[in-house]
């Protein structure tokens, strides 16, 4: 009886070691060789929104945070600056169109007359006159369509579909163009980039599969790598003003690896799924060859 319980036990003890090595050996591969990484991050298209024009704010037609979809005002420049200046376009191009017509006729006469009674040299300059005029009607026709279009981008519309934010511009505010007065976030723009250490980027592909938890672990997202990036900045390999190499004097021996931004599509959002820029994320990428293994698996 002795020796069964001894036996039990050696056979119970081997059992739990051989258990305790497969797991650790799985998580030493999941940990350490696996392609995952915490250091995720939600990123979206941010498009800055600036007058084209510059005047008195007399509206602003949205709040913080709202969504807004492309075409809709945004806020209003005060127009009437601008109406004066199309009206002026407006009578020049007038009196040029007046000009240039007495000009056409006054050459075509010119043309009909003897050689007598007119010399080649009128000829000339009164067709030259006619070719300055018809010249300054296109730029007074020019100054036209330049008044149109500032009068028009007194109303400041929104680009894309997406969310308002730092919203800057308030009624009775000065715009000033190219100065930007509010942000809006491309709400079909949306997409991670996981950073992952060098050592494991031999392992990731363009269109790996890709699972994405968000910190708040309310769903799980589906993705796929989109591109990896060729480049990032080396802190140690700085210049000088003269462009000499500044070097290090010292090097430490523990060296940490590097790590690279991976560019992950979401290849679906989920209604009920609310991202914003900046959020942090786990993405655990499943090469291809697994994922077709897996399938396999789950065919057989």
């Amino acid at each position: 009886m002795n020796k069964i319980q001894s036996l039990l036990r050696v056979v119970i003890t081997l059992i739990v070691l051989a258990f305790a090595i497969v797991l650790g050996d799985r998580l030493w591969n999941h940990y350490i060789h696996a392609p995952w990484t915490r250091d995720g991050r939600v990123q979206a298209d941010v498009i800055n929104v600036s007058a084209d024009v510059s005047g008195q704010v007399i509206e602003v037609a949205v709040k913080d945070n709202q969504l807004v979809h492309k075409g809709d005002l945004l806020f209003r420049v005060d127009p009437e600056r601008y109406r004066i200046a199309l009206a002026q376009a407006e009578a020049l191009l007038q009196s040029r169109h007046v000009d240039l017509q007495q000009k056409q006729r006054s050459a075509e006469r010119r043309s009909k007359v003897d050689d007598l009674i007119v010399s080649n040299e009128v000829r000339e300059v009164a067709d030259s006159q006619s070719l300055s005029a018809g010249a300054l009607y296109q730029e007074a026709n020019q100054q036209v369509a330049a008044a149109k279009l500032n009068l028009a981008r007194t109303e400041i519309r929104a680009t894309v579909d997406g969310y308002v934010t730092n919203l800057r511009a308030h009624q009775g505010d000065y715009a000033q163009v190219g100065k930007p007065q509010l942000a809006i976030v491309d709400k079909d723009s949306f997409w991670v980039y996981g950073y992952f250490e060098e050592t494991k980027i031999p392992t990731l592909h363009e269109n790996d599969p890709v699972q994405i938890t968000l910190m708040s672990g309310t769903q799980t997202l589906s993705g796929h790598i989109e591109s990896i990036s060729r480049a990032i900045a080396d802190r140690d390999n700085t210049t000088t003003p003269e462009l000499l190499a500044n070097v290090n004097p010292t090097f430490s021996w523990v060296r940490l690896a590097q790590r690279i931004p991976v560019r992950i599509h979401i290849d679906k959002l989920p209604d009920n799924v609310l991202l914003s820029a900046g959020m942090t994320c786990t993405v655990i990428v499943k090469p291809q060859a697994v994922a077709a293994q897996n399938k396999t698996d789950k065919k057989t």
